[in-house]
């Protein structure tokens, strides 16, 4: 896969929308962005669309390609260090099956047969330093390694912002001992980073799908924007109502919705800014090809959110497509 190199033309700052204010629960001291900077750009699992995800080569270019966040899945491994892992398991992006073949768990399919996981709760994290995560994605990558958040951090601390996501935290939780909103938090108050910025904007947005871990962040780092993450029409019937942002703003800085059900209700970016709630759309990405069309309606789709509908910030696998 050869590498983008696109060039938008540079975009009017008079055309930039205002952002709504940050709202936050009152026992919340959260520093608000610079609002002549517009909508933010988070790099979805690093520059994805052009490197493998979760590794420091997709998070160096991502901040190459001029990411506001980069985010990083978190997961924790078998002595607790806190690894940027989207799925809970290892065999999608690794190579773990062929390294530790004897090490799965059996589980039933989604067709009621039965299929082998590897999670990575289950390895030490020496152990998931020997996996490659690079080749899975194109051979060029090969013997690119699984990122600890501590290493994502020393990589764009006081460059870019971060914005980590709690993977499956009520799963992690069930285990003994663990407690991974108290790493979380202890590994961000460790780097300097709570209450701290980066051009203007928190150095840190937390985000999660389950309401339970953004409420009990909401606890232990009030001072860090948090966003809520809405996926299928049984959460947008719930949350992304006025009703529904009026009990997300009791708990969160935003919402960050599946961009699909923002395309099946717009207004509904009116209505959180109505409630004090920013809203952060995932995940646009550039469809498959590399030709002009493609790239063409990629930025049209973010230029859309950004500059008609207003949103916030959003997420994309493709930072150099980002409308400025």
């Amino acid at each position: 896969m050869k590498l983008l190199r696109f060039s938008l033309l540079p975009i009017l700052l008079a055309m930039l929308p205002t952002a709504p204010p940050w709202s936050v629960p009152a026992s919340a001291s959260v520093p608000s962005p610079d609002a002549a900077a517009g909508a933010f750009l988070v790099a979805h699992r690093g520059a994805s669309a052009y490197a493998p995800e979760h590794t420091l080569a997709a998070y160096r270019l991502a901040m190459a390609q001029g990411a506001d966040y980069v985010e990083q899945d978190l997961t924790l491994t078998k002595d607790g260090v806190l690894v940027c892992l989207h799925d809970d398991t290892l065999e999608r992006t690794t190579d773990v099956e062929a390294r530790f073949p004897d090490r799965a768990v059996t589980e039933r399919g989604a067709d009621g047969r039965p299929v082998k996981r590897w999670y990575a709760d289950d390895f030490t994290l020496a152990e998931i330093k020997t996996l490659d995560a690079g080749s899975w994605f194109d051979a060029r990558f090969a013997g690119e390694r699984i990122v600890t958040l501590e290493e994502a951090i020393v990589l764009t601390k006081g460059k870019v912002g971060i914005f980590p996501e709690l993977k499956s935290p009520a799963r992690l939780n069930a285990r003994e001992g663990v407690d991974v909103e108290r790493a979380v938090a202890d590994a961000l108050t460790t780097q300097g980073l709570v209450g701290a910025q980066v051009k203007g904007r928190p150095a840190v947005y937390l985000q999660s799908f389950e309401e339970k871990s953004v409420r009990r962040l909401a606890e232990i780092l009030p001072a860090v924007p948090r966003t809520f993450l809405i996926g299928d029409p049984k959460g947008a019937a719930k949350w992304l109502t006025p009703d529904g942002f009026r009990e997300v703003k009791t708990f969160a800085t935003a919402v960050s919705p599946a961009r699909v059900l923002i395309e099946a209700r717009p207004a509904l970016v009116a209505d959180a800014h109505a409630a004090g709630v920013a809203v952060v759309p995932y995940t646009f990405r550039q469809a498959r090809g590399t030709g002009a069309p493609e790239r063409e309606a990629a930025v049209a789709a973010m230029r859309r959110f950004v500059f008609d509908l207003q949103v916030d910030g959003l997420f994309t696998d493709n930072p150099d497509l980002f409308p400025r």
